[in-house]
């Protein structure tokens, strides 16, 4: 697994920076100051994405076991407060590493679903400040939250197609939030009550994007396709991607101390589970055929 992210990682790495350096002013592309990286983009970036694979739940822990059992396989290594320090220059790389992989995925079968990124415990929301000014509070259907929301979209075969992440407050149903991470997709969208809107059906309809939702208990009921109503069953694959990434991946936990360290661990975990061979999905291959679990 480690050969083979640093293989597909370095190699965006050094097509993206070839790519960088045609469009960067001059004065961007004089010397700078300070010490230089001994790590290169790539191995910055295969570490970072391969944490989320293993088994450790801090990164100082994997980083000091990566650095004894893996030394060979990396140019150079640096400290871990180094490390720490180094590892926001990659945010953009992972990134446009892993937009180019969701551009990849379309198909059109999609679920769409928001899951809650709390950064601290409530009690500590008025002492918190690393995220003071950005981060907002938000409800679930469990509890209240402060923290930001990630908004996905997967398609049937459980691969990310759209992310988007907005503070804790934002609404599922958010019109800007939603066309954002749909503009590459087409066909049909599940998704829960929560994006229930006129406006943004829509909208969405404009777009070549057909969605459908469960109704309110209040609301009149529309017939809806046999085969569409079988899959709005099955909007359930989303949610268990949101677990996994949170459970098995460490996309949520409360010990940032720097607000571009946040995102640098949210995109690498999803370029993490872009890695996985296996995952949540509603198609179950056999053999030749591919049918609906």
């Amino acid at each position: 697994m480690l050969t083979e992210i640093f293989y597909h990682v370095d190699n965006f790495c050094i097509e993206y920076e070839k790519q960088l350096q045609k469009i960067l002013l001059k004065s961007e592309k004089t010397k700078l100051r300070g010490p230089k990286k001994k790590l290169s983009s790539g191995e910055i970036m295969t570490i970072i994405i391969y944490f989320h694979h293993s088994k450790f739940r801090t990164f100082k822990d994997y980083y000091t076991f990566l650095k004894v059992y893996h030394y060979s396989a990396f140019s150079a290594w640096v400290s871990y407060n180094r490390f720490v320090e180094i590892q926001k220059h990659v945010l953009m790389h992972l990134i446009v590493f892993l937009s180019i992989q969701c551009s990849k995925n379309a198909t059109n079968i999609s679920f769409i679903d928001s899951t809650s990124l709390s950064v601290c415990h409530n009690k500590r929301i008025y002492s918190h400040k690393v995220f003071k000014g950005i981060a907002a509070r938000g409800k679930t259907s469990v509890d209240w939250f402060y923290g930001f929301k990630l908004h996905l979209v997967i398609n049937e075969l459980g691969a990310i197609v759209g992310f988007h992440i907005t503070p804790g407050n934002t609404s599922d149903n958010n019109l800007s939030v939603v066309t954002k991470i749909t503009k590459n997709i087409s066909g049909k969208l599940f998704g829960d009550k929560g994006y229930l809107s006129d406006k943004l059906f829509k909208t969405l309809y404009k777009n070549g994007i057909h969605l459908i939702t469960k109704i309110k208990k209040n609301m009149k009921n529309k017939l809806i396709d046999f085969y569409d109503k079988l899959l709005l069953k099955k909007r359930g694959v989303i949610e268990s991607v949101n677990n996994l990434l949170k459970n098995n991946c460490m996309l949520e936990h409360s010990r940032h101390r720097s607000v571009s360290n946040f995102f640098v661990n949210i995109f690498s975990t999803l370029n993490a589970y872009s890695f996985l061979d296996h995952k949540p999905s509603i198609m179950a291959k056999n053999k030749d055929k591919v049918c609906i679990n």
